[in-house]
C-alpha cells in the first residue's frame, strides 16, 4: 500500500497534522483500536490559552516552574504564542468551549497562577476530538484506517520509508510513504494502574529504540494525584485537576484537610502518598462540598455521572481517590518542528518529547502542546516535501503482534530503568 503522508495514531494531535497537510497528497491515518478509543478523548479539564499578553509572563513561569525549570524555554515559547491561533481554528471547526455572554469562560487548574484554561463541561477532549475527527473524516484526501497495528517501520539508510502493521486477523501489510507521523500516545498500557487505555503500550518507543532513534527524559512519568478508586480492572477513572480547581479539597480518614490541592501534581500526589502511608490506607478522600451542587452538576456532568454509577454522589459525600500513572513527559526526542532524529520522521503528541513538559506537565498544557507541534510537522513537511520512488520489495516477517508484544513492553520498560538508574 503506498501513500504521500503516513500517520499512526488518531488523537488530537494525529487528527490536526493531518487537518493541516496539503490537499493534493494522499494522507492515510492508521489507529491501533478503534477511532474513538485515543487517550485525547479522555481529556477532562480543558486546553490552555494565553489571554493577553499581560498573561504571558506568568503562563511562561507557570510551566516552567510545573516542569521544574527542565522544560525547553523556545518550546515553551513557541506553545504560548501559537495558542490563541489553534484556539480560533478549533472554533471554526466547531468546538464549542464555555462561554459567559459572548466571551469565553475561562477556569483554572493546579499550578496556574491565573484561570487561563478554556472547557466544554468536563469532556473537552471528547469535544475537541471529535470535531476534528469529523473534519478528517470529510476529507477526500484523507483515509483512515482502524485496527491496524505497528510493529515494524521501514528504514533504509536512516530514513524512514512507511511502516508494517496488521489486522486483527493477523494479516500484515506494508504502507510506504514520502512521510511517517508517529502520534501513537502514552505508555499507560504498560502499567498496572493508569488512566490510559491499555492499548497504548509504548510501541513507537520500542522501535525507536530498535533503530536508534534519539530519544529524551523517558524516565519522565507523570502520575495523576486524584483517580477514583476501585477494585475493578482495567482503566482508571481520572478526576479532573479542575475539580480541585474549583474549590475541591483533599482529606483523610479524619476529615483532615493535609495538602494545598492547587500545588503542581508531582507535589499534590507524594502528599496523597505520604498520608496514605500515615494511615496504612488504600486511598485518601476528595470532597467536592466547597462547589455548590448545581455547579458540579453543570460543569462535570460526566464526573457526576460516572461517580453515581459507583455510587458516590459527589454533591453529598467525599469520594476515595488514588494516585494513578497518567501522562509520558518525555519520548521520542523532537526539534522544534516535530522532525526526530531520523529522516523523514516525525513525531507528535504524548509520544514525542519536545521539551515543553519538562520534569512534570503543568494541567491543560498537554492538547495545547500536541496541536501547536502537530501543526509544525505538518507545515515542515509541506515547506520541505520531497517525494521518493518507492519500488523495493519489503519483506515481511510472519509474526503476529502479540510475539512483538512482550519484547516491546520488555525494551522500553528496561530502557526507562536504565534512565532512572542512569540519572540516581
Amino acid at each position: 500500500m503506498k501513500t504521500d503522508i503516513l500517520i499512526v495514531g488518531c488523537g488530537v494531535a494525529g487528527l490536526y497534522c493531518a487537518l493541516n497537510l496539503p490537499t493534493d497528497k494522499k494522507i492515510t491515518v492508521i489507529t491501533k483500536s478503534d477511532a474513538e478509543k485515543s487517550d485525547s478523548f479522555l481529556a477532562q479539564g480543558g486546553i490552555c490559552v494565553l489571554r493577553d499578553e499581560d498573561d504571558y509572563a506568568s503562563f511562561y513561569e507557570d510551566t516552567m516552574k510545573a516542569g521544574h525549570y527542565e522544560n525547553n524555554p523556545e518550546s515553551v515559547d513557541i506553545m504560548i504564542r501559537s495558542s490563541r491561533a489553534v484556539i480560533t481554528e478549533l472554533v471554526g471547526y466547531g468546538v464549542r468551549f464555555e462561554r459567559e455572554q459572548n466571551n469565553f469562560a475561562y477556569t483554572r487548574e493546579g499550578a496556574h497562577s491565573k484561570p487561563r484554561i478554556l472547557f466544554h463541561k468536563d469532556e473537552t477532549g471528547k469535544e475537541i476530538t471529535t470535531h476534528l475527527l469529523n473534519a478528517v473524516k470529510s476529507k477526500p484526501n484523507i483515509t483512515l484506517l482502524e485496527n491496524l497495528t505497528m510493529v515494524d517501520i521501514i528504514c533504509k539508510d536512516n530514513a524512514c520509508g512507511g511502516i508494517i502493521c496488521h489486522n486483527k486477523n493477523g494479516d500484515f501489510t506494508a504502507i510506504t510513504a514520502d512521510y511517517t507521523v508517529l502520534a501513537t500516545g502514552g505508555i499507560g498500557g504498560l502499567f498496572e494502574h493508569s488512566t490510559n487505555y491499555r492499548h497504548l503500550t509504548g510501541d513507537a518507543l520500542a522501535l525507536a529504540l530498535k533503530y536508534n532513534i534519539k530519544l529524551n527524559n523517558i524516565n519522565y512519568i507523570q502520575i495523576h494525584p486524584t483517580t477514583l478508586y476501585t477494585k475493578k480492572e482495567g482503566r482508571k477513572f481520572l478526576i479532573s485537576e479542575s475539580v480541585r480547581g474549583e474549590g475541591a479539597i483533599l482529606i483523610n480518614s479524619k476529615g483532615e484537610r493535609f495538602v494545598n490541592e492547587l500545588l503542581p501534581r508531582d507535589v499534590v500526589t507524594k502528599a496523597i502518598l505520604n498520608e496514605m502511608k500515615k494511615e496504612g490506607s488504600e486511598y485518601v478522600r476528595l470532597s467536592l462540598s466547597p462547589i455548590p451542587a448545581e455547579e458540579i452538576k453543570k460543569h462535570f456532568p460526566n464526573i457526576y455521572n460516572r461517580c453515581l454509577e459507583e455510587g458516590y454522589d459527589i454533591t453529598k459525600e467525599p469520594i476515595p481517590v488514588v494516585p494513578s500513572q497518567h501522562y509520558f513527559m518525555g519520548g521520542i526526542d523532537v526539534d522544534k518542528n516535530s522532525k526526530t532524529s531520523m529522516d523523514r520522521l516525525y513525531a507528535v503528541g504524548e509520544t514525542a518529547c519536545n521539551g515543553v513538559h519538562g520534569k512534570n506537565r503543568l494541567a491543560s498544557n498537554s492538547l495545547l502542546e500536541s496541536l501547536v507541534f502537530a501543526k509544525r510537522a505538518a507545515v515542515h513537511i509541506k515547506e520541505n516535501y520531497n517525494s521518493v520512488f518507492h519500488n523495493e520489495k519489503i519483506s515481511i516477517e510472519p509474526l503476529h503482534y502479540a510475539e512483538y508484544k512482550n519484547q516491546y513492553k520488555n525494551s522500553v520498560l528496561s530502557a526507562i530503568e536504565k534512565e532512572n538508574k542512569t540519572n540516581e
